[in-house]
């Protein structure tokens, strides 16, 4: 370390005042422009999508409260909360590091021997001081730049944290209301089946139907009521998951939501932008593109610690034997000098430290170009699926429609002895599938449209 205090050298150490290091521009992805997405399909257009809320598009108040309530509760987004809260705090800290820094400082000596007050000595001190690092190189603007990019990036892994939650609840309120409707399906074709067994064990009686008739219709009675104890459960797992992601202990939601309940309806069309828009809508890839910039300006931070400090150090102080003659002209003492400070030696230190930082902002780049490509990939899945199950949700539609009608043709037959007791039976666990898979595929439909919308990084709202 080489302390320098002649002035003449301020001067031309203010002059060459810069801020070293790349500076960063945003990373455009200009070749996105004007493009749509590879996989539109119907149902689907171009306009720009509302960024918050999406599930009131949905006009189910339970999921809109649900949705609400886990925002307003949920640990996981208290704790993204605290981090940006940790990240603005450290940002203000490295602001401050461009002001000057000061102190106060008192004292009272007493020196003395024995019960002798004629050898006692009495000192009163008082003193102001103050220090200011000039940033002629930009380290300090570059740690601001650095930290305000990372508090940003914070702040868009919190609004990341809502997409996330909001689509996490709203899929698992429409698994519930699918497991409940599915469930009450299952309980009327066990009862019908149930119904059926006991009419064959009547015609048994009378000669009219065979064990095996019997058997048969036996064994579709218990593999419906195996269905039906599978669903139980998955509803009371769906019950836990929303107290869960709402913050709640397991069973606090039971109550108010063991009802069964619709399915909530769609909107006619999605809105769904262009891959350029989504770009922006994305927390996680504004998040990523924040780091890159984050990492970029903490090379110019290392690069400047390869080069002399220049500090103001002032100090004003009065001494005085009583307290009283502290403020006299005479018991004044001011020091003011600028200070020089260059580790010129370093073994290579700093210029480890640059490659480090250049080598962070290298890999934050990429995390960046993996986070756009995952995006259009998600995106295009996700809107893949939406179309292919809106066709598949048609297809079961018609085949539900011919299964019931099948099946009570059949019943007729049967009560009319022109049919077998097997025919209706199998007639009967056609449509009780039909109209399984038709529910579950409204319900499909419905969590493929909550994952193109989270896909799209909508349901994020800004933090106050």
């Amino acid at each position: 370390m080489i302390a320098f205090k002649p002035l003449s050298l301020l001067g031309p150490l203010l002059l060459m005042g810069c801020t070293l290091g790349p500076d960063y521009n945003a990373a455009p992805d200009s070749h996105l422009q004007g493009k749509a997405f590879a996989r539109e399909v119907a149902g689907t257009q171009a306009q720009i999508p509302q960024v918050a809320d999406w599930w009131r598009a949905l006009n189910d108040p339970v999921l809109d409260q649900l949705i609400d309530s886990a925002l307003g509760n949920s640990p996981d987004l208290q704790a993204a909360a605290a981090r940006l809260r940790q990240a603005r705090a450290g940002l203000a800290e490295k602001r401050s590091d461009l002001m000057p820094k000061s102190s106060a400082t008192a004292a009272a000596l007493y020196t003395g021997s024995g019960d002798s007050q004629t050898d006692a000595t009495h000192l009163y001190l008082s003193g102001f001081d103050a220090s200011w690092e000039l940033d002629i190189f930009g380290a300090s603007r570059r740690a601001v730049q650095a930290a305000s990019a990372e508090a940003d990036a914070v702040q868009a892994d919190l609004a990341d944290a809502h997409v996330q939650l909001a689509a996490e609840v709203g899929q698992a309120y429409i698994g519930l209301r699918d497991q409940q409707q599915r469930l009450r399906i299952a309980r009327q074709s066990e009862q019908l089946e149930r119904q059926l067994l006991d009419f064959t064990e009547q015609r048994l009686a009378r000669g009219t139907a065979s064990e095996l008739d019997r058997e048969r219709i036996a064994t579709q009675v218990e593999t419906t009521r195996a269905a039906s104890i599978a669903l139980e459960l998955e509803v009371v797992e769906s019950l836990n998951e929303l107290a869960l992601l709402s913050g709640l202990q397991p069973g606090a939601l039971d109550t108010r939501l063991s009802t069964e309940a619709a399915l909530p309806t769609l909107p006619a069309t999605v809105n769904i932008g262009d891959p350029a828009q989504l770009l922006q809508q994305r927390p996680d890839i504004r998040a990523a593109e924040r780091r890159l910039a984050s990492s970029t300006a903490q090379i110019g931070e290392h690069k400047a610690a390869a080069f002399p400090k220049v500090s103001l150090f002032g100090s004003l102080s009065f001494s005085a034997s009583a307290p009283g003659h502290l403020l006299r002209k005479d018991n004044f003492s001011a020091l003011g000098v600028p200070y020089l400070q260059w580790n010129w030696l370093d073994f290579g230190r700093v210029q480890a430290q640059v490659k480090q930082a250049e080598a962070g902002r290298d890999e934050a780049l990429a995390n960046y170009r993996s986070s756009v490509l995952n995006a259009l990939r998600d995106a295009d899945v996700a809107l893949a699926r939406y179309g292919n199950e809106r066709q598949r949700r048609t297809t079961l539609g018609r085949v539900e429609t011919s299964a019931v009608r099948a099946s009570a043709l059949t019943e007729q037959r049967y009560r009319a002895g022109t049919s077998s007791v097997l025919d209706w039976l199998d007639a009967e666990r056609t449509r009780y599938h039909a109209e399984q898979d038709r529910v579950h595929s409204d319900g499909q439909l419905i969590k493929d449209y909550i994952a193109l919308q989270k896909s799209l990084g909508l349901g994020w709202r800004s933090p106050t």
